[in-house]
């Protein structure tokens, strides 16, 4: 069985998955003929071992991971401002989160 990603299961038609499920003797690939490109794409993926999602390229040296981490932190003094009834700081906190927020939501593609 010839090694597949993800991007070359989606990029076949279904007729070809269903020829590749076929194939197959895994209970994720259980009717395939009756399965459409939506449904079938994520049985091939559990039946190969394969990560079943796409993935997405790092842009611009952009690193999701150190907004998300700022963004916990972020949250977590948002909540402590919440307590002392600090409105001045709260709103800082408040669009700080929402740039960051913008900042992925315009990188994700």
């Amino acid at each position: 069985m010839a090694d597949y990603t993800y991007e070359d299961l989606k990029a076949k038609t279904v007729e070809e998955m269903r020829d590749l499920a076929k194939e197959l003797d895994h209970e994720a690939v259980k009717g395939y003929s009756q399965l459409n490109k939506e449904h079938l794409l994520p049985a091939l993926c559990k039946a190969l071992g394969i990560e079943a999602h796409e993935q997405h390229q790092v842009q611009d040296g952009f690193d999701k991971t150190a907004i998300k981490t700022k963004m916990r932190e972020l949250k977590a003094e948002r909540a402590a401002a919440l307590e002392s009834h600090d409105s001045t700081k709260l709103k800082a906190i408040r669009r700080h989160l929402h740039s960051l927020n913008h900042r992925i939501r315009s990188h994700a593609s």
